[in-house]
């Protein structure tokens, strides 16, 4: 017996039929990113198919859709949609105003002073690109911080096996490079860090390099020093920064090399020849910036440099009393600083502290004179005091002889030299201690702050003072054999045994 066909029952399933065919459009336009021929024939055929269906059976759409189920479905439809729709709203929102918070103790998902300033001051575009086949998520993350931090900041992926002539145009070698880009000037990262980014940054967007000469030859620290006395974490920090460094004989050279930007004298052993102290004051006369860290027990020959700039150097060392200093490891021949000038030298340093492995006193002789302005950088505790050397067994404060604090241990200078359009900006930093800036001491708290920032001031690059970037401290739990058992059963047993025991008290009850 021929099995006669319902037609009209048939067509309810051609609308049905033609949504899937659409949404299967959707979902292949969804993940291949753009729209292909097949994508096309499925959301048009699909959509032609739903209107026929539509139209061929609607009595019974009607019906249906009159039954007190279906609109109770219908409600529960629409109701969804709308809740679907907030959500929508909700993350477009997001999306277009971005805010994050960070709630770590050290904000490890928030770019730092410097990176932020270094990006807001940007004038033109600088792109960040990481040639990878899978980028890390992770610097994919802090890429996306520089790119909401200002508007010239762009990142980008790129694929170099998909795309060797990018490759190419940026001399890329190895997979998962990352360069940053700004014009013609191109940087490589060494690391993936923010503080490799914000580096990186700077140098390519750097119109000219500046030039921080050392001073040598009375055994002062060496920039080429690795070990714990040396400066060449100093000098990695200051190039990583855009700057270049080299060292300079004040009496071979005649003279203050005319590229010097910024002269440092760092920890001079032996007294300066007074040719060389009449070259510092000349460089400085001329406009010149320089940084003098002078350590105590001997006497370096610049009074007459110091003197013309309102200086006073003590032939004293300091000692701190308040015995902070033994919860860091150290004792009263360091003192410790929390207490700091109105300069932009330590704007940032609030709440912070550094510290001076045997210090001499430098402050301002006269406190009223404003030529040159000059600011007391470092002020150490109201319980430290002078002494006049450390040859004695016991240490005591002699208030005949002694100064008692607080006691400056730097002093930061300026003044306009020269007339009408000639008219130069010189500046004076003096330090009684060089031991914070060298490997052993600069990791400390802010003394490598301190160093790159008086650097930055003299060199008048004041957008680069700032905190810089810290290592996130280690926070791992080290857990000994028998809490990794204890841990391992409470997992196993503890928690799911609480879980049926409710379950089973609930059951129990209901019954």
């Amino acid at each position: 017996m021929p099995v006669k066909l319902d037609w009209k029952r048939e067509l309810r399933w051609l609308a049905a039929f033609g949504l899937a065919l659409a949404a299967a459009g959707l979902v292949r336009y969804s993940t291949q990113g753009e729209l292909t021929r097949w994508s096309e024939i499925l959301l048009i055929g699909g959509g032609v198919l739903f209107l026929a269906g539509l139209a061929l059976s609607y009595r019974d759409f009607v019906t249906f859709f009159s039954a007190r189920s279906s609109q109770l479905g219908a409600n529960a439809l629409t109701i969804t949609v709308l809740v679907l729709v907030v959500l929508g709203l909700i993350n477009f929102l997001g999306y277009r105003h971005h805010k994050r918070l960070d709630v770590t103790s050290e904000k490890l998902y928030t770019l730092s002073d410097q990176s932020r300033r270094t990006v807001a001051d940007l004038k033109k575009d600088v792109e960040i690109i990481h040639f990878a086949k899978q980028p890390d998520p992770t610097f994919k993350d802090l890429a996306g911080e520089y790119a909401n931090a200002g508007s010239h900041v762009h990142y980008r992926e790129v694929d170099p096996q998909e795309k060797p002539e990018v490759a190419r145009q940026y001399n890329v070698t190895h997979m998962n490079d990352i360069v940053v880009s700004s014009g013609s000037h191109n940087e490589t990262l060494s690391g993936t860090g923010e503080q490799d980014v914000t580096n990186a940054i700077i140098k390519v967007t750097r119109e000219t390099v500046k030039t921080i000469c050392f001073v040598e030859g009375h055994g002062e620290k060496s920039i080429a020093s690795g070990e714990q006395d040396g400066l060449q974490g100093g000098d990695k920090a200051l190039k990583s920064e855009g700057y270049q460094t080299k060292t300079v004989n004040l009496v071979s050279s005649g003279a203050v090399p005319s590229d010097c930007s910024v002269l440092v004298d760092a920890g001079p052993k032996q007294s300066l020849f007074p040719q060389e102290a009449g070259f510092i004051a000349k460089y400085l006369g001329g406009g010149g910036r320089a940084l003098l860290l002078l350590d105590p027990e001997m006497d370096p020959k610049v009074d007459s440099v110091l003197d013309a700039w309102n200086i006073a150097l003590g032939s004293n060392v300091v000692i701190d009393a308040s015995g902070v200093g033994r919860l860091f490891g150290t004792g009263p021949a360091v003192p410790l600083v929390v207490d700091y000038g109105p300069n932009p030298i330590v704007q940032n340093f609030a709440g912070t502290m550094t510290f001076f492995n045997l210090a001499r006193t430098v402050s301002l002789k006269d406190k009223g004179k404003s030529d040159p302005e000059g600011t007391e950088l470092l002020k150490t505790s109201a319980r430290s005091f002078t002494v006049p050397n450390l040859n004695t067994k016991e240490v005591r404060y002699d208030p005949a002889k002694d100064q008692a604090g607080p006691l400056s241990l730097g002093v930061a200078a300026e003044r306009h030299v020269g007339t009408g359009t000639d008219t130069k900006g010189a500046r004076l930093v003096v330090i009684g201690n060089s031991a914070f800036a060298t490997n052993q001491w600069a990791g400390l708290q802010r003394n490598g702050d301190l160093f790159a920032n008086a650097i930055n001031w003299l060199a008048q690059d004041e957008d680069l003072i700032s905190v810089r970037p810290k290592n996130p401290t280690n926070r791992r739990v080290i857990l000994t054999d028998t809490q990794l058992r204890e841990l391992g059963f409470a997992s196993l047993f503890f928690l799911p045994g609480l879980v049926i025991i409710c379950g089973a008290v609930i059951w129990l009850r209901r019954r």
